[in-house]
């Protein structure tokens, strides 16, 4: 193929969000001695720039080489043969985790940033050309991401040591050899900073443009949530898999060894808070595509572009559904390598990679159209989910007519169209979205010989299918050298999210049919977006597991598999399958997919295994690095490393 020079036109919408993530300049002022510390706090302008190198450690969520989320576990999976095999996050799925170099190492940037985020708040009050008001909430949210990246390390290291202040420069040391506090202590003092925070944040951004992305307090509240749901859940609260994690000093236990469900009566409050706050204050409600006058849409498309524009909905500085937005990691890049070839004409164009794809198993997670899984459908016949069929007049608006492809691509539920691309499914995008002349529209085909399939080694696909929830459906393929992208900032906290939360907490909280109502109730709300029936319809009339909903632990299975649905390939289910500590039986189906090298359908539906993965109690941290622990001797190693 002969080589062609690419060029990407950022869309028009996004620039004024760059305003405030086009933080370069801002991190020279992260001081390394006294004089200059001095320097940045004597001037308003200054201090905002320290407050922007504060926000500037922010992770990159939804970058496929620095999010463990997106390709360090086992809903995604990608190219072993170019670039992405040498990715860090990814062979953490491959099982290359060590003590030595961790991969994806991050407690000294997080340390780092939380170091900024001391001198910031030791320091602001000295900013003599500012008001008190905004001081106090530049101060409240310094606080919060001083809380949030505690969380951050929290989350992956299990208990860590807490910075709770700034160590003096010439400090002996022996002091400042801290050792880790306990999983309580640390989620005590993150929570006690977000309460601190709150009251002083932005109740909504006065220039949602230019302030996208500043922490407010529906973020702030929301983030509380998500950290007391982490904290009550299995493991934090009550592991006996880490009772030998203890201090050297005083042989603390660093895990409470006893569940307390008053942990779950904390999250629901705080979830109830952050929905009250997101619903009835601020206004929001699950995204619904409104429609647009250029396009036709029956209501089955419409449906699908409510859930494709849910993701990433950002519109002349408005928002729907999105609470938290992370404006550190727009999705340009990602977007272009991840779309597949859809257009005929353009098929010389080499900036398309297909790198990313999701195993047959998260294709098989999604329910059918009766919102159930497939395997407890009582008419969808799981037993021959494998087996070919012909695509009819009914299914013309999903697939392809007249072309084969399994069972198991038919009667599924909406989200499984939107965000799943499939062998002969139908793509709304790339400037064709009519749903009046189907065969007008373009379609993913990745068999041998076809435009979406292989055709050199580091282009896809990797199993035949591919994240379509991540590409906006306005991106449009130009010319053979040319493909627009629309980028958004990825997507940290979504309403449905929340809700889903919500649901978790009530249902873990009290073991009663009034907590399972409420619960069923969020769940119901998520679902009815999602287009398919109510949770007491569907495990009431299509089941063969009927009265599930109506227990404690058949409303989990349902929540937790609502979340892995409405959340996928969002970088949730790698930290939700961990707090659950149901990883180690996730990870025990191989990562598969069908037999790319095939033309025919006979042939190219044969499950294929790219990777058996493994996945021990001691994957459930991160490695605390060796050269970390000599610098340090007392921290107390991980189980396991």
């Amino acid at each position: 193929m002969k080589k062609i020079f690419r060029t990407i036109k950022l869309s028009m919408a996004i620039l004024p969000v760059m305003l405030f993530i086009a933080c370069g300049d801002w991190l020279d002022v992260v001081p390394e001695g006294v004089s200059r510390l001095e320097n940045a706090f004597t001037m308003r302008e200054q201090a905002e720039k320290y407050l922007y190198t504060c926000y500037s450690y922010m992770p990159r969520d939804g970058s496929y080489t620095a999010d463990p989320a997106m390709l360090g576990g086992d809903d995604m999976w990608t190219v072993t043969n170019t670039t992405p095999f040498s990715f860090d996050v990814f062979n953490i799925a491959r099982g290359m985790q060590n003590a030595t170099s961790p991969l994806s190492n991050k407690w000294n940037g997080f340390y780092r940033a939380i170091r900024d985020c001391n001198i910031f708040l030791e320091n602001v009050g000295n900013v003599p050309d500012m008001s008190n008001e905004e001081r106090r909430q530049w101060i409240a949210e310094v606080k919060f991401l001083k809380a949030y990246y505690h969380f951050c390390l929290f989350r992956m290291y299990g208990p860590i040591p807490l910075v709770r202040d700034n160590f003096p420069i010439d400090a002996d040391a022996v002091v400042v050899r801290v050792p880790r506090e306990p999983v309580d202590v640390c989620v005590d003092y993150i929570i006690q900073l977000i309460d601190e925070a709150i009251p002083n944040l932005m109740f909504t951004e006065t220039n949602a443009t230019r302030e996208y992305g500043r922490i407010t307090r529906s973020i702030a509240m929301s983030a509380k949530a998500l950290v007391l749901v982490t904290a009550a859940s299995p493991l934090y609260n009550g592991n006996t898999d880490q009772a030998t994690l203890k201090n050297k000093d005083n042989n603390e236990p660093l895990f409470n060894q006893t569940h307390q469900p008053e942990k779950w009566s904390r999250a629901v409050i705080a979830c109830k808070e952050a929905v009250d706050m997101c619903v009835d204050s601020l206004g929001m409600k699950l995204y619904v595509y409104p429609g647009d006058a250029r396009y036709h849409f029956t209501d089955t498309i419409m449906t699908e572009m409510s859930l494709r524009n849910a993701f990433y909905e950002f519109r002349d500085g408005t928002k729907s559904e999105i609470i938290w937005a992370n404006t550190q990691s727009l999705t340009n890049d990602l977007q272009q390598r991840t779309v597949p070839y859809l257009d005929p004409a353009y098929v010389d164009y080499s900036g398309v990679r297909a790198w990313f794809g999701i195993p047959i198993k998260m294709a098989e997670m999604f329910y059918t159209d009766r919102g159930i899984p497939i395997e407890e459908d009582n008419i969808w016949d799981a037993s021959k989910k494998y087996e070919l069929q012909t695509i009819t007049l009914a299914n013309k608006l999903y697939m392809v007519q007249s072309e084969q492809t399994v069972h198991m691509h038919f009667n599924r539920e909406p989200r499984f169209y939107a965000w799943v691309a499939f062998d002969q499914g139908i793509w709304y995008g790339q400037g064709k979205v009519d749903d009046r002349d189907p065969s007008a529209l373009l379609h993913y085909s990745p068999r041998m010989g076809q435009i979406g399939g292989v055709f050199s080694a580091g282009y896809g696909p990797v199993t035949g299918y591919i994240p379509k929830k991540w590409i906006h459906v306005e991106n449009k393929q130009n010319s053979n050298t040319s493909y627009t992208i629309n980028p958004y900032p990825w997507p940290i906290m979504r309403l449905s999210d929340l809700f889903l939360l919500y649901a978790e907490a009530l249902n873990e909280e009290a073991d009663n049919s009034t907590n399972r109502a409420l619960a069923i109730e969020y769940l119901n709300k998520v679902r009815e977006r999602a287009g398919i029936p109510t949770v007491e319809e569907s495990w009431g009339s299509y089941s063969n597991n009927k009265g599930k909903h109506t227990t404690r632990e058949g409303l989990r299975l349902i929540i937790q598999r609502e979340r892995n649905i409405e959340l996928a390939f969002e970088g949730k289910r790698f930290w939700d399958i961990r707090r659950w500590k149901t990883a180690t039986d996730e990870y025990k189906t191989p990562v598969m997919g069908w037999d790319l090298m095939q033309s025919t359908p006979t042939y190219f539906y044969n499950p294929q295994v790219l990777f058996r993965q493994r996945f021990n109690v001691k994957d459930y941290f991160w490695p605390i690095s060796n050269s970390d622990l000599t610098i340090n001797p007392n921290l107390v190693q991980n189980i396991g490393w």
